[in-house]
């Protein structure tokens, strides 16, 4: 089997304590070795070369198969970077711009209403945006945060969409039509651009994308990203032969006085082996990308050149350094607290306002709702990637590998 990934350097050379930098397996193995997680994939690159590559755990606790730096990880939410340069590729082409209304390519969300508790909902000051669903700052309301009322009123919608369950527990996994048809059903929190509600923005992203491409974001992202920059294995499907290396998704579940991981999915059931396959979700929609750690690292690695990578160039600097930059002003992000702007898809620390972190100012990256996540720091000119494949890891008590893993790369600089 032929990995893609990235040459491998001298940590000494590259500016590293070698020991520090091989703590960071032990480091965690002792989450794997407590069952905080079934693995544990990791990666740091500097300079555009592998420092460090380890693979702690196994595939499923029945077989106890090991992983390996083959495994293949549902992305979720970090196909949002994915998504941002996807939409800025459609930039540079002159197809579209992140402050086109999505209406100019949906028109189903033409005329949207914004929620007013106790009274008729009034017309929104201005269409969303593009840049709105990057940023989440859409202002769409989540049945979470919105009151039984709402979710009374407006309940086959949510039900259409998969934000609430049908009958048998299950939730739907609509079309882009089906989809569109439902949002545009349901009033905002606020006008928008005024709220920030994570992810519920990228479905329309998704059909946004689509209309004007002209095609399915699967095939999308892989003739303009995968293929381009040498990912082999990324895909939003698994491809013939993967089935193997797909792990087992875990979630915790809270017993006689523990916390156990329990399967959450099982990859021979998993809708990314059975299909149908029509779910290319570009903000981590039932999965989002699947992908080994090394395809990500080619991806990760092509934005902190500034968008090129082996002589393949995805995107413009300045484009690149658009994606980056601050899309929300001083917003507050729930996620992150203070410190963090949102960028075209991804989080940007800036420090401001913050208690300092171990890292750079200017460092941005994502995660994923099941234990994926990157950072990029362009001071350091510095990579790291963690994966493992547990929904709301932390649930688990103590389980901060991500934590642990981004402060020992940092404290392995020399």
């Amino acid at each position: 089997m032929s990995l893609a990934t990235l040459p491998t350097g001298d940590p000494a050379a590259l500016g590293f304590d070698p020991e520090r930098l091989a703590a960071i397996g032990p480091a965690m193995q002792k989450f794997v070795d407590d069952e905080k997680v079934p693995n544990l994939v990791t990666m740091v690159v500097r300079k555009g070369q592998v420092v460090h590559l380890d693979a702690r755990g196994v595939m499923d606790f029945e077989s106890n198969t090991p992983v390996d730096t083959g495994t293949l990880y549902r992305l979720y939410s970090n196909t949002k970077p994915i998504a941002g340069v996807a939409t800025l590729i459609l930039f540079e082409a002159g197809i579209l711009t992140p402050d086109d209304p999505v209406t100019r390519f949906v028109p189903e969300l033409k005329n949207m209403k914004v929620h007013v508790p106790g009274g008729a909902p009034v017309d929104v000051n201005r269409d969303i945006t593009i840049r709105d669903c990057l940023t989440n700052t859409t202002s769409l309301m989540m049945p979470m945060s919105a009151p039984m009322s709402f979710r009374q009123q407006y309940r086959d919608a949510l039900t259409t969409l998969g934000w609430l369950a049908g009958e048998g527990g299950r939730r739907a996994t609509p079309s882009q039509t089906e989809r569109m048809a439902a949002l545009a059903q349901l009033p905002l929190a606020d006008h928008p651009g005024k709220r920030f509600v994570y992810h519920v923005g990228f479905p329309i992203l998704g059909a946004v994308l689509e209309a004007a491409a002209g095609q399915n974001m699967g095939d999308f992202f892989r003739e303009q990203i995968f293929e381009p920059l040498g990912m082999n294995d990324a895909t939003f499907y698994l491809k013939e032969g993967q089935l193997d290396r797909f792990p087992t998704c875990y979630v915790p579940k809270a017993g006689e006085g523990d916390v156990k991981l329990v399967v959450q999915e099982d990859p021979t059931t998993s809708e990314k082996n059975t299909g149908p396959q029509t779910q290319f979700g570009v903000g981590g929609d039932a999965g989002g990308v699947v992908a080994p750690i090394g395809d990500y690292a080619r991806f990760g690695q092509m934005l902190l050149n500034s968008g090129e990578l082996d002589g393949k160039r995805i995107l413009g600097r300045k484009t690149v350094d658009m994606m980056r930059g601050n899309h929300t002003g001083e917003m507050l992000i729930p996620m992150t607290g203070r410190g963090f702007h949102f960028g075209l898809g991804i989080a940007v620390y800036h420090g401001e306002d913050a208690r300092p972190l171990i890292r750079s100012r200017g460092t941005y990256g994502w995660g994923g709702a099941a234990g994926t996540t990157y950072f990029a720091d362009p001071e350091e000119e510095l990579m790291g990637i963690c994966f493992t494949q547990v929904m709301q890891a932390g649930m688990m008590p103590g389980n901060n590998y991500q934590e642990t893993f981004q402060r020992m790369v940092y404290q392995s600089l020399a």
